[in-house]
Formats: C-alpha cells, structure tokens, sequence
C-alpha cells in the first residue's frame, strides 16, 4: 500500500501567514501539521509516500528531504494549480499504478492515528473507504448520507443545505478503482475535481464504499482558531521535561518542556506548555496553551493560548492571547500596555502597540 499526501494547498485563509510559509508546515505543539500525518502513516504499516506539492514545493522539499527521518520513501508530485483531490489523485496515477492508498489530506490532524483503519481496510478490501466524524457546520465540508442499512448512499461537497451532520475526514482509502471514477468526473462548479463526486462515481455504479465512524479527535486546520485547537489537543499530551535553563526566580508549574539552550528568567510558565529551543522568556507570563518555536523572545509580557513561530519577538505588551505570530515577526509596544491583544502575524511582521 502507498499514500497519496496532499500538501498544495495555498492557505487563503490563513493569509497573511500563508503569504510566506506553507499552510502544512505551521507547528503545533513546535511539529508542522504536516509531520504528524507522515508519522501516522509510517505507523500504520504505509512508507512509500507521493507528496503533491505546488507554489510552497521548496519549503515542503526542505523540510521533508526523502522521508527517511521519518522512516519513509518520499517522491514529490508537482501540482500547478490546485485543481481539486481528485485531480491530485489524476497527476498521480504514474506513481500510485496498481497499488492500494491512502489519500491524506496534508493539513488534517487526527487523534489516534489510522493504524486500525488502514488494517482494517487490508483485510476487508473494499472498493474504497471514507472517515466520517459528526460536526456541527457540516456545510463547510463533504457531507456523507447514509442509507437506512448503514451504507454509504450519498456524498456532497460543501451543501448549502446539508442532508446529515457527516462530515467526510482528509483521510481515503482506495483500490486502483479509483482511478477510473476520476477520469469520469467532471469539474464541479468552483472548478475542481472533487473526490466526492468521485467517490459518488463509484457508488452509481455498484462498487463498495465503507464508511468509518472516527471516533477520536479530529481536526481541518484550515483557520487559525483551527491550528490553536490542534496547539491544545497536542499540549495537553505533552510530557514535561527542563533540558534548558531556569533561573532561581522563575516559577514552573504544570505540563512544561524546556528545549535545550532555552532561557527562562525571572518569569513564570504555566503548562501545557512548551518553550522551544535556544528561546528566551524574560521578566514574563508564558501559558497556557502555548508553543515558543525556537529562537523566540517574550520580554515584559504575557502570552497564553497561542503559536509564536521561530525568532518571532514579543516585548512590553501586556498580553498576548489566542495568537498566531508568524516567524522572525516583531511585537513591540510605543509604552506599556496592560490590556490583551490576539493577532495573527505572517512572517517578518513588525507591530507596535501603544494606548
């Protein structure tokens, strides 16, 4: 079995921060996004992975090299323009042939992994197969439909009146069958192939499609409230360890890791938390829920709730909550500010904040 990952996307609502970075390489947690998937392949048996990649191909080149420290084989799928999952899936067929895969959607962040998933569907073998999970605005995804037996009966991209609350997970299963509903499809109305009308393709014509219920955590990091929900799902598990410097007149307390060449003095971090590698947190309030990339500062503030990326700069603000501060960005303040600020910073940003 191979693995089909999706990482073309360009981010647009994630912009500014998606102007410079690609959308799948935001941390959570001090990992991209993008990380956790390839390790749940890797677990799940699945190590021969396309990677399709398109504006951001460098970065995502960079930091995933050929996959072997993630114990995969990595080949990269150019993809000009993004034109839907199931014309990924199109420009893929060279590398995917005749093997069963796994399409994962590089943004999606599940709980759990998809170990069983994977062994189940090695066992079963059915035509293909679709994670669902129940969410409350079921219009901004695939809605699933299913039949009065259980089986899946209809699927729909982005209704605007949805028929369930089933959401269709970034995760799909397929036998080489596949490649003979997206040649059929045609372009939906906003232009793209979509899988689920692929998915649709193979259902009219009598193939078996299985529907699993995830019954884990499951997460579209398509907004910046998404990518702080995934931060605190992953610092919640977090394991504490100090491997940086903590200074006599600092307070730790709870969950928190100290990442080597890290500093932090005179201040107080509150857990889950982590403080990345060679940052610096001085005369500051750090947490909860927060996660400082490496070579990061927060001088004279607080920050909770929030992902600071690398070399990003937070002095004198009072406090930063629910943020997302791109990397090598400036927060500073023309005077002292005691008041709560949320931002979200692309790269290289300079903000000051004054009364």
């Amino acid at each position: 079995m191979k693995a089909l990952v999706l990482a073309g996307g360009t981010g647009s609502r994630m912009r500014p921060l998606t102007h410079t970075a690609a959308k799948q390489l935001i941390p959570v947690g001090n990992k991209p996004i993008l990380f956790y998937g390839l390790e749940a392949l890797v677990a799940a048996g699945v190590t021969e992975i396309g990677i399709v990649v398109g504006d951001t191909h460098r970065e995502i080149r960079d930091a995933v090299g050929d996959g072997g420290r993630f114990g995969a084989r990595v080949t990269y799928l150019r993809q000009e323009r993004p034109l839907g999952l199931a014309h990924a899936v199109l420009i893929a067929s060279d590398f995917l042939a005749d093997d069963d895969f796994v399409l994962y959607l590089g943004d999606n962040f599940l709980v759990g992994g998809i170990d069983e998933v994977v062994a189940d569907f090695r066992a079963a073998r059915p035509d293909a197969g679709v994670l669902l999970t129940r969410v409350p605005d079921p219009s901004a995804f695939g809605v699933a439909e299913l039949g009065p037996d259980g089986r899946l009966a209809r699927l729909e991209e982005k209704p605007a009146e949805p028929r369930s609350d089933l959401a269709v997970v970034g995760v799909y299963l397929f036998t080489p069958v596949i490649h003979e509903a997206v040649r059929a499809v045609e372009p939906s109305p906003r232009g793209e192939l979509e899988i689920t009308d692929a998915l649709q393709w193979l259902i009219d014509q009598g193939h078996v499609v299985r529907p699993t219920l995830v019954k884990g955590y499951w997460k579209d990091t398509g907004t910046a409230a998404d990518l702080l929900a995934v931060n605190r799902t992953v610092l919640d598990g977090l394991t504490p360890e100090v491997r940086g410097t903590v200074d006599e007149g600092s307070v730790i307390s709870g969950r928190v890791r100290v990442e080597p060449g890290a500093r932090v003095v005179r201040s107080r971090v509150v857990g889950p938390a982590v403080i990345g590698a060679g940052a610096e947190v001085v005369d500051s309030c750090v947490g909860p829920y927060t996660a400082l990339a490496e070579g990061c500062r927060v001088v004279r503030s607080g920050v909770a709730d929030s992902i600071v990326l690398s070399r990003a700069e937070i002095a004198g603000v009072g406090r930063v909550e629910a943020s997302l501060v791109g990397r090598d960005a400036s927060v500073h303040s023309t005077d002292h500010v005691s008041t709560a600020h949320r931002l979200v910073l692309g790269d290289h940003s300079s903000v000051h904040i004054g009364h």
